[in-house]
């Protein structure tokens, strides 16, 4: 694909905000439009972005989640109090400020105040340790801490200012409601600087790296998003994936701007998805690969709700299988959308229901601004249709962590870690990570494809295939499985594999688990597997 030019690029944003006019994003009230616009200019397209909706939505409802409805008004008023709460609790210059909680509205609006003051915002990690919440505090100069009650003994790990944002049953003394409550609901001053966002790595093999989101302002991000999974003004959004990675977040401002509606859970649970996607007429469902899944699971539950009213089910976070995609299209209908991305990049490509349909394990195409390259061991281009390493150039990746180290390269290109190729029609499909590629019998295998074989075996509720040191072939296979039911034994699991994958691609250990705990992204935890490896003979 070609590198787009300074004409190419002024030319796709033009085209981008007409993408962003169309759906509904600007205002059509004059008068909204200019104290909308007001609030952005003064406090920057996030910190201002509570006072625009409000302006456009007024007593619609912007967030429902476990306490009840939050009116785009009232999120404003809230937004604005804290903000000129934590004005007066940090430093002017800047201040670094750390957000651990789940999906509610309180999150959304300490996110919001936080970037309304001109903070160093960095988006932590539920699944972090106490530790890595202290690594990350001392690295990115962390000033306070605003957090989940549950996520108290993590928490303890900071030692500056905390507040909590959700408690179970006795609201604590330093929690942001008691913070705010003194402070005016009117929009806050100019602050001295413009907000920064960090948005952290998994952390799964140590401490997470930060991604500082330093070039969000750009029309591409937003109207790529819309041009691919079309969101309405007047959508319903039930968001179970996690609002601080990427993929949440992106979510969750394009529909407070639209003006939709965010169904928040704090924990996910299939069984309550399904019930509140039928109970508020969900139009749309956004969740990671193993939600899907877990949804798909309770067959009687989905065939008895009353979905007509969904028209998008969205996936991201993590490598989709074809086993959910005809899972989801005989469920729902023509409906998933799949997107491919990586916190260093933010999106990348978008499948839709069209894209799926020919080919279920397609990442779809790049959105006008991104460029996808497929390049082999020596950065030689490949064929198409021939497996590479993918490197991409987006228009808000980043170029360095923020401890320094290089992710760009020189040509402005960035290794994204994982391989794949590109087919005849520009499609992306995505094979695996390159890190964990092994070579057995003089083939290139890859853990996802005999991951993918297993997960669509009727009688496996979850897999992982990981490799593991042997001492004659270098490295080998190792398939852990959660049986679905009793009914599942080791030569079942053989036979089945034997019939679809060739011999170097069959794991030489296939060992039950009784589960596989999964991160927020839907992944299976690092520190899940190194366990597993330790108390294997």
């Amino acid at each position: 694909m070609k590198i787009p030019t300074r004409l190419t690029r002024l030319r796709d944003e033009i085209a981008a905000v007409e993408v962003l006019r169309r759906a509904g994003i600007v205002p059509t009230d004059p008068r909204a439009l200019v104290a909308g616009g007001r609030a952005i200019v003064q406090l920057g397209p996030l910190g201002g972005l509570p006072a625009f909706c409000a302006a456009g939505h007024g007593d619609r409802v912007a967030i429902i989640d476990d306490r009840g409805e939050v009116t785009f008004a009232e999120f404003a008023r809230r937004t604005h109090q804290l903000a000129y709460a934590l004005r007066a609790q940090l430093s002017p210059s800047r201040p670094g400020v750390g957000i651990l909680c789940r999906n509610h509205s309180e999150s959304v609006i300490a996110l919001f105040a936080a970037n309304a003051i001109g903070a160093r915002v960095v988006l932590l990690n539920s699944d972090f340790s106490r530790q890595q919440v202290a690594d990350v505090a001392a690295r990115e100069r962390l000033e306070c801490l605003l957090y989940d009650e549950e996520f108290g003994a993590a928490a303890e790990g900071f030692a500056g200012k905390r507040w909590c944002t959700w408690w179970a049953d006795v609201e604590p003394l330093h929690s942001t409601k008691r913070l705010r409550a003194a402070y005016p609901s009117t929009l806050p001053p100019r602050p001295a600087q413009r907000a920064a966002l960090v948005i952290l790595t998994s952390g799964s093999t140590g401490t997470p790296k930060g991604a500082p989101r330093d070039n969000m302002n750009t029309a591409l991000l937003p109207a790529g998003l819309l041009r691919k999974i079309p969101l309405r003004p007047n959508d319903r959004i039930l968001l179970s994936a996690p609002i601080f990675h990427g993929w949440g977040l992106s979510i969750a401002t394009l529909a407070l701007v639209l003006g939709a509606t965010l169904v928040l859970h704090r924990r996910f649970d299939p069984a309550r998805a399904v019930r509140d996607l039928e109970a508020h007429e969900c139009t749309v469902f956004i969740a990671v690969p193993t939600m899907l899944r877990r949804v798909l699971a309770l067959e009687e539950e989905v065939a008895r709700a009353d979905l007509r009213a969904l028209r998008i089910v969205a996936s991201g976070g993590a490598r989709l299988d074809p086993s959910v995609v005809s899972g989801v299209t005989d469920a729902f209908g023509q409906v998933l959308h799949n997107l491919y991305g990586s916190t260093e990049a933010a999106y990348i490509t978008i499948a839709t229901p069209e894209d799926l349909a020919v080919s279920p394990d397609s990442a779809g195409r790049p959105t006008p601004g991104t460029t996808v390259r497929i390049l082999d061991g020596d950065d030689k281009p490949v064929a198409v249709g021939a497996t590479g390493r993918i490197l991409v150039r987006t228009p808000t990746q980043i170029d360095k962590y923020t401890d320094g180290t290089a992710k760009s390269r020189a040509d402005g290109f960035l290794d994204t870690g994982d391989v794949g190729h590109l087919d005849a029609a520009g499609a992306l499909h995505v094979t695996g990570r390159s890190d964990g590629m092994i070579v057995s019998g003089g083939e290139n295998v890859f853990p996802e494809e005999v991951e993918q074989a297993l997960l669509a075996h009727p009688h496996i509720a979850d897999a992982a295939v990981t490799p593991v040191n042997d001492p004659d072939f270098g490295q080998r296979l190792r398939a852990y499985i959660v049986p679905a039911d009793d009914s599942l034994a080791v030569d079942d699991v053989r036979e089945y594999l034997g019939a679809r994958l060739s011999r170097s691609r069959m794991p030489r250990d296939v060992i039950f688990v009784p589960d596989l705990p999964r991160g927020s992204s839907g992944k299976v935890l690092r520190r899940t597997l190194d366990a597993l490896q330790e108390a294997q003979p």
